[in-house]
């Protein structure tokens, strides 16, 4: 079975740390820290554009020689109001300390050096409504493709109601052939309402050469290597996962599984 689900570390600290080399791949990364009032993290850049996003809770921001302040507002992600995001590029830091407990996570991609430090969201992010009946889920694009001041990344998240499906109907962004189609790896970092709760993701190809089916509980990435790639939220269980992209260029395109085409 491949290693595509991942449990976090613990309960504190940093809890995720997943790694082009760690993934089997060359684009993304993903970390995740859960920290307590006071406690702060720090790390430099390298090669990697960085966006940082409060899932919940609120810190203190420096990076690439400039004081943020403190950002976040969210102490809840199942709000659903727009996060506090910093945009590091590569070549720089940063460093933060908690003035509330908090969930931060660390989406990382390369980059060259193309931006500057900046602030993302929550002014410009906007809770919007994708698909109908029991697809029905929302978005808050934190920087997709229409957003430029990033060189790899694409990241956003996605709310879904109990008993709702979503990233469906079933696509895959698993050839380089634009722009009918681009190579993306992608992470999803799930949480659940209640947390005791669970969600299923299933992964797998055209041919079922990969085909795996997870039960995913709170805290918990799937990484999503190819094929297509669906969530479910069981009735009583809302689910929340934060998309992380990147790969040869900065577009999403993407092809429908042959058995859900006529539902595009």
């Amino acid at each position: 079975m491949p290693d595509l689900l991942k449990r976090p570390f613990g309960t504190h600290g940093k809890v995720h740390q997943i790694t082009p080399e760690s993934a089997g791949w060359r684009y993304v990364g993903f970390d995740l820290y859960r920290l307590r009032t006071g406690e702060t993290a720090a790390e430099a850049t390298g090669s990697t554009e960085v966006i940082l996003v409060m899932i919940e809770g609120k810190a203190k921001f420096t990076a690439a020689g400039t004081d943020w302040g403190e950002l976040g507002t969210r102490m809840n992600v199942f709000e659903k109001t727009a996060p506090h995001c910093l945009y590091v590029p590569n070549d720089s830091d940063w460093a933060l300390e908690c003035t509330t407990d908090a969930t931060i996570a660390i989406c990382k991609a390369p980059g060259n050096s193309g931006h500057k430090a900046r602030l993302i969201g929550p002014d410009g992010i906007t809770l919007t409504k994708r698909g109908e009946g029991t697809n029905t889920r929302f978005i808050n694009n934190i920087a997709m493709e229409a957003e430029d001041y990033c060189d790899s990344l694409l990241v956003t998240e996605v709310f879904t109601p109990a008993g709702h499906w979503s990233s469906y109907p079933s696509h895959r962004h698993d050839e380089d052939d634009f722009p009918r189609i681009t190579y993306l790896e992608e992470t999803y970092y799930h949480r659940l309402n209640p947390a005791n709760g669970f969600g299923v993701q299933r992964v797998y190809t055209d041919d079922l050469g990969l085909d795996e089916t997870m039960a995913v509980h709170d805290h918990e990435v799937v990484c999503v290597p190819k094929g297509h790639h669906p969530c479910g939220a069981p009735h009583g269980f809302e689910m929340y996962y934060l998309n992380v992209m990147a790969g040869p260029r900065r577009n999403w395109r993407f092809v429908a599984a042959p058995e859900v085409e006529h539902l595009m």
